[in-house]
């Protein structure tokens, strides 16, 4: 059973960066996309960012020109590159794939932005 892992995150000051990462235990094939999504505590989880099979990127409106979404090699799932990271960025952030009759998802990983 294949399952994500994500890691990456941790306290940040406000303006500063982390570069989160995704680990599957197992192969994943005929991936159609692939995301990170977030949720801050008492708010409902969220998309943050998407890459295709086809290398297309969308971005939320709140991290867009901040974030920026990779695929990883044959062990790692997406990558999220977070720069300028303000205090709304604070959440737990978790990855996903998504085959034609599956979505994976990750545990998720504590980003907190704060001085």
């Amino acid at each position: 059973q294949v399952q994500l892992v994500e890691s990456g995150g941790g306290l940040v000051q406000p303006g500063g960066s982390l570069r989160l990462s995704c680990a599957a235990s197992g192969s994943i094939f005929n991936i159609n996309r692939m995301g990170w999504y977030r949720q801050a505590a008492g708010k409902q989880r969220e998309l943050v960012a998407v890459i295709t099979s086809g290398g297309t990127t969308t971005y939320a409106d709140s991290v867009k020109g901040r974030f920026t979404i990779s695929r990883g090699d044959a062990k790692n799932t997406p990558y999220l590159q977070m720069n300028s990271l303000k205090p709304e960025d604070t959440a737990v952030y978790y990855c996903n794939a998504v085959t034609l009759g599956t979505s994976y998802w990750g545990r998720g990983t504590q980003v907190t932005v704060s001085s």
